[in-house]
Order: C-alpha cells, then structure tokens, then sequence
C-alpha cells in the first residue's frame, strides 16, 4: 500500500460547504454549479458525492437515484452523462454535472473534497469503474483536493490507482437502525475504523454527533486529521471544533478559523 499523503493545509483551514454552498430558496440545489460558484464567490472550500453514469463517466449526485432532487426517477447509473446533463435540479436551469465540469470551474481556486459513492451495502469490492473515472479527472488537478469513503476498498483502490492523491476514510458510529441495509457485523467492524492503516488514509470525516468516539481521539492522538459532517449551526461549530481540525457544514455562513 503507497504511504498516507497528508492533506492540503487548505483542506484543514478553510471550511467546506456540503454539496456546494447550496440554497434551494435562491436557485442554488445542493451539488450545482450555482453551488459551487458561490462557494468559490465566498471563499469556501467544497464537499461534493461522485458517482458513475451509464457510460462511465463520474457525475457529481449524492443520491443513488433522481427522484428527491429532480422530476425524473430510477438510478443515477441507467443514464449517460448526457442524459444527465438534461434533467433540472429542483425546478432550475440547473442540471446534473460531470466531475469534469466542476473541477474545470474550481481550477484550484478553494479547496476540493470528493466522497466517492459506494452502492454496495456490503461495504464490499467493487469493480473500480467510478474511481478510475475520478483518478483521471483528478490526474494533474492544480489544486488542493483529497479523496474519501464510506467503502475502505473503494479508499484502497484509490490508493492503487491515483498514490499521490491524500485519501481518507468516511466514519460514523455506525447504529444499526440508522445505517440500514448495511448489516449489523459489517457496522460492528467499521465502527472502530479498522482500515485506516491499510488503505493509507491520512484524515476522516466523521459524523459530527459521534465525535466523541475514543477512536476518534486516538486516530487524532496519532497524527490523523479530523473532519467532520454536516454542521448546520454557529453553536455546533464551536462544539465540533473542540475536535475536528475542520468542518463540513450547509444552512449558515460558517466563521474562517484564525
């Protein structure tokens, strides 16, 4: 396994908006272009999920299907990228882009943070079209930006195929309830975030109410870099950043540590 790459200084210091610094009420859905332009206008940092299109392409969407965020339905992987790029988000001229797209507006202007999505409830391997797909989007990219999962394997092919990228791994307390279908030995096992080591992982993002964790302090005591998500307030700020290094965060204006 290539060795951990730390992350950017500017992945630390500069808060991410989640999905984009998005506002539904002012024509900026979550992952949109919008979104991301005023992220960039505000000086933030930028959280985004990639996933793959019919033809292969990495397409930035979190859910797995279109139906919350669009008038269309059915999975995100039966269109092309071009079909994608016909549906609006949320009523708006904005539709769905490709990773490409919004790394070619970024050009390294704030820092960049990309979940890679995993579809597998199993937290299993996978056939490493999708992080293939990000690797060479992200091949040469000027600026700061890392790499995440929930999916260590997805986070150990990332390492294969893109080292010199900074890679992390996603983490929550995994209940059982809430993390559904995903079955209860595998939350059991990546509760205690037990592939740091071996995927190379420098950081992780974890769930902001879990922060408490003991393995959260001990991955801090050893030198990781603590994220965190989602933050929706002043007031959770100022309690996440007892721990974590840096914020994801959505619904407020957040403050620029320093």
């Amino acid at each position: 396994m290539p060795p951990a790459v730390p992350l950017p200084r500017p992945l630390v210091t500069v808060p991410l908006t989640h999905r984009g610094y998005h506002e539904a009420a002012t024509g900026r859905p979550e992952l949109s272009m919008a979104a991301f332009r005023a992220a960039i206008a505000a000086g933030y940092g930028i959280e985004l999920d990639a996933q793959l299109s019919a033809d292969g392409q990495a397409v930035v969407f979190h859910d797995d299907t279109l139906d919350r965020m669009t008038d269309a339905t059915g999975p995100v992987i039966d269109r092309t990228a071009a079909d994608l790029a016909r549906i609006a988000l949320l009523d708006t001229a904005e539709t769905i882009p490709t990773l490409r797209q919004v790394t070619d507006l970024v050009a390294g202007r704030v820092p960049l943070l990309i979940e890679i999505k995993d579809r597998n409830d199993t937290r299993g391997p996978t056939g490493g079209q999708l992080e293939q797909a990000v690797a060479d989007v992200l091949h040469g990219y000027p600026g700061p930006v890392a790499v995440m999962s929930f999916n260590p394997h997805i986070v150990a092919t990332m390492a294969r195929m893109a080292p010199d990228l900074p890679r992390g791994l996603t983490t929550e307390y995994y209940d059982h309830a809430v993390c559904a279908p995903i079955p209860p030995a595998i939350c059991d096992r990546l509760r205690d975030v037990p592939d740091f080591a071996a995927t190379g992982s420098s950081f992780v993002s974890h769930r902001f109410t879990d922060l408490g964790m003991p393995r959260v302090a001990d991955l801090k005591a050893q030198g990781a870099a603590i994220l965190c998500w989602t933050i929706a307030s002043p007031a959770d700020e100022a309690s996440a950043r007892r721990v974590a290094d840096n914020i994801t965060f959505e619904g407020y204006a957040a403050a620029f540590p320093g």
